[in-house]
């Protein structure tokens, strides 16, 4: 295993938010190559609750970001396939990319590492040349999640597999977060994390539930209400860049290696957690013209938006503003993220 002492890299500063309500009390920095918005009620816990969140957000990436190189990680792919002991964070991390792969049939998979790197998204997003002009490369279909196996913490990564845990890793870190503050404040109040827009909730909700927006890109948002779980947004327009000319973005298509051409610029969903809603937003931008039929039948209210701007809903998504969003009652990714990943 890597130096357990390593230490991440300053949090940046938290800014408030005035949301004009004093009984909820809001803050955000960038995380992760996004932004993180903190809510607490009451507004007393935001103190503590900024300490906790910071905690599991410079843990995760330690553990996961394969843009660091001193991430753990990064110090598996390193060693080009072999048996490793994790820590208790990133076999977490793993288990649950490889139970949201088992449950969307491989439409989230997590070894698309290497399609990935080969089509430019080797760094840290906001270093990627946006109008590189190097060719598309040949496809590099992935390897497949059958291919991984973890037992407990031991991971067995067959040479020329990498990881990438971005169908999962935001909603993973919005649940850790949101759990840590509401066991630390005894279930007192309420909390709302947010990374990048996908959101989960701990504790009470305010009354009528969490009021959140939910973007899909260039068109308008549509605000909501949240009373449990968790909601997210794959989308195919926030992180894209041009090759030769060619627009590629960071929704691999498993079974191709190419970015998912499917209808949908973006796909939101709400489940019983945080990083359900990811994995199934992320499996229903890749499966295209059959998302709405794995959506029904997987039970999972979601807003798809096609490349023309219309929308359709499903599973009792509420078309109007305002709407609360309806909630599946359990979680498939950490219910089958048991002491055992890959094929079993």
């Amino acid at each position: 295993m890597p130096d357990a002492t390593a230490v991440a890299p300053a949090a940046a500063s938290w800014r408030p938010v005035d949301t004009g309500d004093t009984t909820v009390a809001v803050a955000q920095r960038s995380a992760l190559g996004t932004t993180a918005r903190l809510a607490v009620w009451p507004p007393e816990n935001i103190g503590p609750a900024i300490a906790l969140v910071d905690d599991v957000l410079s843990s995760l990436d330690l553990q996961a970001s394969r843009f660091r190189p001193d991430s753990e990680i990064s110090w598996v792919h390193r060693a080009h396939g072999g048996l490793f002991m994790l820590s208790d964070g990133l076999a977490e991390a793993v288990r649950v990319a490889l139970a949201a792969a088992a449950w969307t049939g491989g439409l989230a998979d997590p070894t698309v590492g290497a399609a990935l790197i080969s089509l430019g998204y080797d760094r840290d997003f906001a270093a990627i040349d946006p109008g590189g002009r190097e060719p598309v490369p040949a496809p590099l279909p992935a390897p497949g999640w059958q291919s991984v196996r973890l037992d407990g913490p031991l991971l067995r990564l067959p040479a020329g597999v990498l990881l990438d845990l971005g169908a999962t890793a935001k909603g993973l870190g919005s649940d850790r977060a949101a759990r840590a503050v509401q066991v630390a404040t005894g279930n007192r109040g309420g909390v709302l994390v947010s990374l990048g827009g996908d959101i989960a909730i701990g504790g009470t909700p305010p009354a009528g539930g969490w009021p959140v927006l939910v973007a899909d890109g260039p068109g308008p948002a549509q605000p909501v209400r949240l009373a449990r779980g968790g909601v997210a947004t794959s989308s195919v327009t926030c992180r894209q860049w041009r090759r030769a000319g060619r627009a590629v973005h960071h929704i691999v298509d498993p079974r191709t290696g190419l970015p998912a051409d499917g209808p949908w610029q973006a796909v939101s969903v709400t489940a019983a957690t945080c990083a359900d809603a990811n994995a199934a937003a992320t499996a229903a931008v890749v499966a295209g013209d059959q998302a709405e039929q794995w959506l029904t039948g997987a039970g999972l209210p979601a807003r798809l938006v096609d490349h023309g701007g219309g929308v359709r809903y499903t599973g009792g998504w509420p078309e109007g503003e305002g709407g609360l969003l309806p909630l599946p009652a359990d979680s498939h990714v950490y219910r089958g993220a048991g002491p055992r990943g890959g094929a079993r």
